[in-house]
């Protein structure tokens, strides 16, 4: 097939791939010429979270469950001071499958991309099998147990304990797992013979004669009929090809795969040795190419065409870049240029839902850790994370460190089995991601363990020999196994680089946690205690840089925390709003991104034991310019340069001035005005009258599709005249909504620091929505927002 078939015949995979790529709703149902039909299968369900007796059978009567769509969370909680063990039982999903008539003579799979935690999968009271683990992808095949002439129920048993054979579980972790299918599920048909997985690596980017080498790695059923394989790919950028090659198998000897979770369930795994049904194509003569970078994310696809006999059998897609990273003796490299590595771990749970979100509001997280925070790592932790999430990372050029579940426990021979199997899984996945950079093959602050570490590391290197591995440490007599020594150390100073590869993934977080309405004091510290590990970490360039613990405010156990089910260990409540340390994080950011200016205190003359004193404020600035209007118009009362003598190695060290004595008799309003090259760049106003001015409700999307999943974060905030927020507003806002729409969160919703958000989930039909947001004393606010029609579900 020449490169103009291939292009017209894939047209549906194009348009398909391009939806994947940038989608923040369900995608769509997608058949390409070869025949593979992707059929998302994540309405209609039925749930009960009994799990009544009989219930996998395919006449159980379920018209008395609950009518659900997938994300779904097998209970609702309070954002705080709840028990974990509401959510950790056995439930039920039923789902009728209308199977295509086109199905008949192929191979039909389902894939669930994540349910928590354990699943065991019926179709039509046949048990297929139990999938233990709640991170990682699993496909069941549902061919020979389809009834094609009459109904058909696909059942799940979702057992959602903490179950001591599956990681991260056999002790108590430091994290919430929450229950239920969370993430989405797709019915799969395909030929007898298809493209299971693809493997596309970019080579030589960094010379005049880049390479991408394809693996493709082919599935061959029990049916299926001699005759010749031949694989054709294509390089494109955008609907532009760049590049082909084809690869014929002549007189194929492919082995028969049996799919690996029915190996799972059988109590086998399968083995870490290269996949024996594998083919790879090389597409050279590239010219020239544009590289993946953190401000230059440029992306690639290649497109991948099995045929039999000449004729088309199944199509594939793969998002790519060209990058070249590797940790050296002299910190991170990116394209040959040394980076100082600045991020934030990022647990993926939410208040209310806990891990079911759909895409767009993980996708959002990636944008507020790469845009507002300016960061350019972010770590996994502790496990792999929404598809969703990493391809919003690939299209923001921010970086990955991704890690297998698991926390400190390493449970017996099998639960390791898993674990393996956990790698393997996660690489196979996300081994086309340009933004991931290192795979975390160590379970989190565990100790030694020489077998079963020389194994995950053994399973990475085996699957992809592109990326380095880390393991995440908390002591350095450590054996190192890996490639890079990944350290969490929330001393300080800082332990000093003992290997040549060092990356610090853990600090400040659980030694000092921070809540938005704690006291001016506590909030200072709290972000001198990051300043001064970036500082250290600047010092020496044999510290690749470090992650920091962590993003976001997250739920825990009991004997964690603060009492109340809340790690309050983020940079940013849970509700993704920031407090004062975030502002940090974001001055980091070169002044051509965004001039900032961020005070790591709130405007209040008394939250001091003595009163008003050192205003320390996070700015890329060159010089500040400090005014306060005592009553008649802004006066000027200081000047200061970044505070190089004290943090030395920063490249945009932040400010300190004392305003002690500029308010020891007189408050006012406050202005600071940075200037760069002597030219004013950005001013800001903080107020000085201490009334809470204004309520403002801020919502990250104003259009939805009408699906029954997607969602969009609702800001609220009480703020000041000149829309700083007002610390220590808590009111309760009360919410009307009209239209086919639900909130996610509490209504009446208290204010927490004068901030805090709701979740606006769509419903199934299109139509217009509209959110009153009632403040007792400033008012209302509403929204309107648009729910555009979904494509509706085929099977």
């Amino acid at each position: 097939m020449n490169r103009r078939d291939f292009l017209k015949n894939s047209t549906t995979l194009a348009a398909a791939t391009s939806i994947a790529t940038t989608a923040v709703a369900q995608a769509a149902p997608r058949t390409t010429k070869g025949g593979r039909t992707i059929l998302p299968i994540n309405r209609g369900w039925r749930y009960n979270p009994k799990n009544p007796k009989g219930g996998t059978a395919l006449a159980f009567d379920d018209a008395h469950f609950d009518k659900v769509v997938i994300p779904h969370t097998n209970v609702m909680l309070p954002w705080h001071s709840f028990d974990e063990a509401t959510y950790t039982f056995v439930s039920l999903y039923r789902r009728e499958l209308r199977i295509p008539a086109s199905a008949a003579g192929k191979r039909v799979f389902v894939d669930f991309e994540g349910v928590m935690t354990a699943s065991t999968v019926y179709l039509n009271g046949k048990k297929l099998g139990e999938y233990r683990g709640g991170f990682t992808p699993f496909s069941f095949e549902l061919t020979d147990h389809i009834n094609h002439a009459g109904r058909n129920v696909l059942a799940v048993e979702v057992d959602s304990t903490e179950r001591a054979d599956i990681p991260p579980f056999g002790n108590e972790i430091d994290y919430l797992t929450f229950g239920g299918i969370y993430r989405e599920v797709n019915l799969r048909v395909v030929a007898d013979t298809f493209l299971e997985n693809i493997h596309a690596r970019p080579i030589h980017v960094l010379t005049d004669a880049p390479k991408v080498e394809v693996e493709c790695f082919l599935d061959r059923g029990p049916k299926s009929k001699p005759g010749a394989l031949s694989l054709y790919a294509e390089l494109r950028k955008g609907a532009t090809v760049i590049a082909a090659a084809t690869h014929t198998i002549e007189a194929p000897t492919v082995t028969p795969h049996h799919p690996q979770d029915a190996d799972q369930a059988a109590g086998a795994l399968p083995p870490v040795t290269p996949y024996p049904n594998s083919y790879t194509l090389t597409l050279e003569k590239l010219g020239k190419i544009d590289l993946w970078d953190l401000d230059h994310p440029n992306l690639y696809t290649v497109h991948v065409q099995l045929s039999e006999n000449g004729a088309p059998i199944d199509e594939e897609t793969r998002t790519i870049g060209f990058r070249e990273a590797m940790f050296t003796d002299g910190g991170f490299s990116l394209n040959g240029k040394i980076i100082k590595l600045r991020g934030l771990d990022r647990h993926q749970t939410f208040p209310w839902v806990g891990q079911a979100m759909p895409a767009r509001v993980q996708r959002q997280d990636a944008i507020i850790l790469r845009r507002d925070l300016r960061t350019n790592i972010v770590r996994t932790s502790h496990y792999p994370q929404s598809r969703h999430f990493l391809d919003a990372c690939d299209e923001l050029g921010l970086l990955v460190l991704e890690e297998i579940p698991g926390w400190q426990h390493i449970g017996d021979k099998a639960w390791q089995d898993v674990a393996v199997d956990n790698v393997r899984r996660m690489v196979r996945r996300d081994w086309n991601h340009p933004s991931i950079v290192l795979w975390g093959v160590r379970i989190n602050e565990s100790r030694d363990n020489h077998d079963f570490y020389v194994r995950t590391n053994a399973t990475a290197h085996a699957l992809d020999t592109s990326r380095q591995t880390g393991g995440i440490r908390y002591f350095q007599e450590s054996e190192f196994l890996e490639d890079v020594f990944t350290m969490n150390d929330f001393g300080f100073p800082l332990k000093p680089p003992i290997h040549g590869k060092y990356l610090n993934t853990e600090f400040v977080g659980h030694t000092f946690p921070t809540k938005t309405f704690d006291d001016l004091e506590r909030l200072r510290e709290h972000t001198i205690r990051h300043i001064r590990v970036h500082n250290q970490l600047w010092s020496d360039p044999q510290y690749a840089g470090g992650i920091g613990w962590c993003a976001f405010d997250y739920n825990t156990h009991g004997n964690f925390g603060s009492g109340d089910r809340i790690c309050y260990h983020g940079v940013m409540d849970m509700w993704r709003t920031p407090k004062p340390a975030a502002g940090f994080y974001k001055s980091m950011c070169d002044p051509s991104e965004e001039v900032v200016i961020e005070p790591a205190f709130y405007w209040s003359r008394g939250d001091e034991s003595t009163l008003f004193g050192d205003a320390l404020i996070s700015s890329n600035c060159d010089h500040l310019k400090i005014y306060i209007d005592y009553g008649k118009g802004f006066q000027l009362v200081g000047e200061v340069d970044p505070d190089r003598a004290k943090w030395d190695h920063l490249p945009y060290p932040p400010f300190n001035i004392n305003l002690g004595k500029a308010v020891s008799d007189h408050w006012g309003d406050l202005r600071i005005d940075g200037y760069l090259k002597g030219k004013l760049a950005l001013s800001k106003k903080y107020s000085g009258k201490g009334i809470d001015q204004a309520f403002v409700v801020l919502p990250d999307d104003t259009t939805l599709v009408a699906d029954g999943a997607d969602s969009t974060r609702v800001v609220l905030r009480c703020t000041d005249e000149f829309g700083a927020p007002r610390q220590f507003a808590t009111e309760a806002i009360q919410f009307t909504l009209e239209g086919p729409a639900q909130i996610v969160g509490d209504n009446p919703f208290s204010l927490v620091a004068g901030t805090g958000a709701i979740w606006i989930r769509a419903g199934e039909a299109p139509g217009k929505v509209t959110l009153h947001a009632k403040h007792p004393h400033l008012g209302t606010q509403s929204v309107v927002f648009t729910l555009t029609p979904s494509v509706p579900e085929l099977a």
